[in-house]
């Protein structure tokens, strides 16, 4: 039997928008009319735990009530054929819902509770509420597991060996302008395809064989996949 060729795919808030999950830059900078500064960073956590409490558990709540959209099935599609490993920039747990096997959270998950004495205690969450008092095991107080800006990236080693062994490296839904994640591309080895699937074409002219799908990720990557399932049959 021949072996299965090997699919990596970066994906980024584009695809999670077509589902109606915002995303954090919009035209005035803000996310659901907040800074990021005062939401998403070590300080906002520091200066006020309650009101970083509150924003994410709007955007678990939010995430309990949207669903995948063609672009994910798509990639879900894919795996009868190939081996498919996604590293997503998303927090959301839409490629899980839609069935996707191998997914890495370079970001961190919305659904999901970290200890603030013991990064290695992670907690899955069943509902969308985190609330000041919420523990550890150890006593203290439990945060959103979700990578700030201005932390460190811990899956970023992990991500740049998966994509080191990419037969086919696909890019969707991202402007690929948040690094390190946006470095990723440039650790696909030479000769392997990379596919761009976005509206907004990102300017990555540096790489050889490309292929640009200026089209959101509900019409491209289901085109590219069905390309992709003919080429394996």
């Amino acid at each position: 039997m021949q072996t299965r060729k090997k699919i990596v795919v970066l994906s980024g808030a584009g695809i999670s928008a077509e589902s109606g999950i915002a995303t954090f830059r919009d035209s005035n900078g803000l996310w659901e009319n907040h800074r990021i500064e005062d939401v998403a960073t070590p300080d906002a956590w520091q200066r006020n735990p309650d009101l970083v409490l509150d924003f994410y558990n709007q955007r678990r709540k939010q995430a309990l009530n949207v669903q995948p959209n063609a672009g994910h099935f798509a990639l879900v599609k894919l795996e009868e054929y190939y081996d498919v490993t996604i590293i997503t920039q998303n927090v959301d747990n839409l490629h899980e819902k839609a069935g996707s096997s191998d997914v890495v959270h370079l970001h961190g998950e919305l659904f999901k509770a970290r200890s603030t004495a013991d990064e290695s205690l992670i907690y899955n969450m069943e509902g969308w509420e985190l609330n000041r008092g919420d523990v550890c095991e150890k006593g203290s107080q439990l945060r959103p597991h979700i990578v700030w800006f201005g932390e460190a990236v811990p899956m970023m080693d992990t991500a740049i060996d998966i994509t080191e062994q990419a037969d086919i490296f696909i890019v969707v839904g991202t402007s690929l302008v948040v690094y390190p994640a946006a470095g990723l591309v440039y650790y696909v080895r030479s000769g392997a395809p990379i596919y761009i699937v976005d509206p907004n074409i990102p300017d990555i002219s540096s790489r050889k064989n490309l292929t640009f799908i200026p089209e959101p990720a509900t019409v491209g990557l289901t085109r590219l996949a069905d390309q992709l399932i003919e080429q394996a049959q």
